[in-house]
């Protein structure tokens, strides 16, 4: 038997309800608006925590990745037909968005843009579309929670419209 904590419970049975209702396990955004967390970081240290106590395993890469271990432990009985579904599906489409350079967050660095990876994410995170990811280098700003490594996603501004005017001489 599993021993887990009151949170790791909830966040177990938060995955259950949602295989019940949707077929689908929650994304950590979706956890992590849930439960009151302030980033989907804190509902992924909770899934490794479920994963390394062997009551869930995690696809990594995907954001719906995530499966119920048979533990046996506080399993409710299913609901008829309902399952767990296997990914991809059209209804959990992704944005492919490129890694194109660096940004700085400490000492200066040369903007550089070239594709160095890319980077399935699901479009549920963002209110508007990014177009693409820049990667963190420094720590100028981990007093905002943003770290050496991370990635933003980025939104290209729209250019302003140009009009042409004709004004007397």
């Amino acid at each position: 038997m599993i021993k887990l904590t009151a949170r790791q419970e909830q966040i177990l049975n938060l995955i259950r309800e949602a295989i019940e209702n949707t077929g689908f396990p929650p994304t950590r955004a979706e956890i992590a608006a849930e439960l009151g967390f302030r980033s989907a970081n804190a509902a992924e240290e909770h899934l490794q925590a479920l994963a390394r106590k062997g009551a869930i395993e995690i696809s990594p890469g995907t954001s719906r990745g995530i499966r119920l271990c048979d533990t046996g432990q506080n399993e409710r009985p299913r609901l008829a037909g309902a399952r767990q579904m296997a990914l991809p599906h059209p209804s959990l489409m992704q944005l492919s968005l490129p890694l194109v350079g660096r940004v700085a967050a400490g000492s200066p660095i040369l903007a550089q843009e070239h594709i160095e990876a890319t980077y399935n994410v699901d479009q549920s995170l963002f209110s508007a579309k990014p177009d693409y990811l820049l990667k963190v280098r420094g720590l100028s700003m981990r007093d905002a929670g943003i770290l050496d490594g991370d990635l933003l996603a980025v939104k290209k501004p729209t250019p302003p419209r140009m009009a042409r005017l004709s004004l007397p001489d």
